[in-house]
């Protein structure tokens, strides 16, 4: 059964990328079925499991990051963090979700989109672990045109996902998810179109063989 990663900077079509290659594969695209499964596991909301992913829209990374506004009390006029105040212990849904990860791709197979998929599944045979990237001014110019919003607008949703996903790795993982020795294959998707991005990894993986 075959195991891919994929670790997508925003722009990079990783949302169009790794369910193609899942299909052509035939194994399950491992994306949002991770915090539903967690959640259901756990006895907790999608919401709460949510907010302690690294791609949801107000996961985890962003807290990390400074995106978003940590959880606080008031205390003699200061706001104070409080470790406890968020309802899931976000080590306890990382490590849930590394250890669905592992199950599925030892009973399945399959791609998985982002959560340091490349460094979870570090050791599972035969896993090729791919990154998609490219420089920051295509990207930009891509998400502007797919969202069709301006370059500035595109620019800063970027910076936020860059900055909460790198928060993500460097956080529970002590990584750079940009450093390319956790990679079998580095590709820029802005470039090589998407069909061939696809082509490459279906066909890297089964070099794996």
């Amino acid at each position: 059964m075959r195991v891919v990663t994929i670790s997508a900077t925003y722009g990079t079509a990783g949302s169009q990328i790794g369910p193609a290659v899942a299909e052509r594969l035939g194994v399950p695209f491992v994306d949002r079925a991770i915090p539903s499964a967690v959640a259901q596991e756990l006895g907790c909301t999608l919401e709460e499991a949510l907010a302690c992913d690294d791609r949801a829209e107000r996961g985890l990374g962003r807290l990390l990051s400074g995106a978003l506004r940590l959880p606080t009390v008031t205390f003699g006029g200061v706001d104070m963090y409080v470790p406890g105040a968020m309802p899931l212990a976000p080590e306890e849904y990382v490590r849930r979700a590394e250890h669905l990860m592992r199950e599925t791709a030892r009973a399945q197979g399959g791609v998985f989109l982002g959560r340091a998929g490349a460094l979870v599944l570090a050791d599972h045979p035969g896993a090729l672990h791919v990154r998609l990237d490219a420089p920051l001014k295509r990207r930009v110019r891509q998400t502007a045109t797919l969202a069709e919003t301006d370059e500035r607008e595109a620019r800063r949703v970027i910076d936020d996902n860059d900055r909460a996903r790198a928060a993500y790795w460097r956080h529970f993982y002590r990584a750079d998810p940009a450093d390319p020795c956790h990679y079998h294959l580095v590709v820029d998707s802005t470039t090589i179109p998407v069909p061939v991005c696809v082509d490459l990894i279906v066909s890297a993986s089964a070099a794996l063989d």
